[in-house]
């Protein structure tokens, strides 16, 4: 079965369709730990999150997006950053392709009952450390590190 799979290249997003997502950043209670999942789909870890819906705004996306693939309710908080990059687009395994517009949220955990779902296969709060050694979607890679360092600004890349 083919991948997901990130492509790189020159404006490489004129071959794809733009998507739309929000993403979230949970840190654990220490403020040292962020959350990821494991995608059932890969069985690549990131960060919670998937595509905005018609009718919806990006923090209601993310807020909606943990609760479905986690049990987390999450409130929507700073905006980390915001992700575009026409030099990167996500082929999927049924052929589509994207370049995606992400807009990433430091969210915190308000309730819920975390658990694993139908999108995911595992979770757990890990530290930058330990996330080097994991297999995490490259296009989180940033995210995390970004979300992570707690600038006082919103990133744009």
């Amino acid at each position: 079965m083919k991948r997901t799979q990130v492509i790189l290249g020159d404006r490489v997003g004129k071959s794809a369709r733009i998507s739309c997502s929000s993403c979230a950043a949970v840190f654990d209670g220490s403020g040292q730990k962020i959350l990821l999942t494991r995608r059932a789909d890969n069985g690549l870890w990131c960060l919670p999150g998937g595509c905005i819906e018609p009718g919806e705004s990006a923090p209601e996306a993310c807020v909606r997006e943990v609760l479905e693939e986690m049990g987390l309710e999450v409130e929507a908080g700073r905006l980390v950053g915001v992700y575009s990059s026409p030099d990167r687009i996500t082929e999927y395994p049924d052929g589509n392709r994207y370049q995606t517009v992400t807009l990433c949220f430091e969210a915190k955990s308000v309730g819920g009952d975390i658990r694993t779902s139908d999108e995911t296969t595992e979770f757990g709060y890990f530290s930058l450390a330990e996330i080097q050694f994991m297999d995490v979607m490259e296009n989180h890679s940033e995210r995390i590190r970004d979300a992570s360092a707690r600038w006082a600004h919103t990133i744009v890349r």
